[in-house]
């Protein structure tokens, strides 16, 4: 796993999101089109917005999401549909973009989601990791084995607690409890991985990814096993290592 370290999130975003779009690029070129997943959540604010400004032919790029709260809808403050929407896929003229619903039947569209990504094999994946160490909402102990490309899961204290820090929820109780999410193991068949990290928050979790026993009480160090991941960080994320 490459550490980029950027003095600023601003300048971290940028590079990383460069980075991002040349590898896009570079699958076009290579096959007329392009697989990506796209996170959420305040680390990826200054990511996304350097994304989208540049210049990529979406109209060839099929997008999927990583993860979804069970419960709400796509209008409340927390939704990451409503978070993708606004910030990602209405400023860009993507092809497709396949959002987690989790107003529906979640095993359900469990195996929906599952049936498309899997003949959409993902050239970059654009993740962060939680204060937690999750990577997507698979917290610890994260299922390491299973095949299934999205999954139903339990948040736990931990996750909630960063959620509601982060504002998306008025109160403890107000964060739901379940979450869709993307599996690690499909998470890992990503041709690159790109981990967007800022905050002096997040200096632990940042720590035992990069030193932690590779095992499901450190989702995140599982990156480490990639052959291509890159954890781009700023320099308060990184005050640990």
């Amino acid at each position: 796993m490459e550490l980029i370290i950027s003095e600023t999130k601003q300048e971290l975003g940028k590079v990383a999101a460069q980075k991002g779009a040349e590898l896009i690029r570079r699958a076009i070129l290579q096959k007329r089109e392009a697989n990506i997943i796209v996170a959420t959540g305040a680390s990826q604010f200054e990511m996304l917005s350097e994304l989208v400004r540049e210049d990529v032919n979406w109209s060839v790029v099929t997008g999927f999401h990583l993860d979804e709260y069970i419960g709400i809808s796509d209008q409340h403050p927390a939704s990451f549909r409503k978070y993708l929407k606004e910030r990602f896929v209405d400023l860009i003229p993507i092809k497709e973009f396949n959002y987690v619903n989790g107003e529906t039947d979640p095993h359900a569209e469990c195996a929906r989601l599952g049936e498309i990504i899997r003949n959409h094999p993902i050239d970059v994946a654009f993740v962060g990791i939680g204060e937690n160490g999750h990577l997507a909402f698979n917290d610890p102990p994260a299922d390491f084995e299973t095949e299934e490309p999205y999954l139903v899961v339990n948040l736990n204290d931990a996750c909630r607690r960063q959620q509601l820090g982060e504002g998306w929820f008025p109160t403890f109780d107000d964060v739901p409890e379940r979450a869709i999410s993307m599996s690690i193991k499909q998470i890992m068949k990503s041709k690159t991985i790109i981990c967007s990290v800022p905050d002096e928050r997040k200096a632990r979790a940042v720590f035992d990814t990069v030193h932690a026993e590779i095992t499901p009480a450190c989702p995140a160090a599982i990156m480490r096993n990639h052959p291509d991941a890159v954890l781009f960080l700023d320099e308060a994320a990184a005050s640990g290592l």
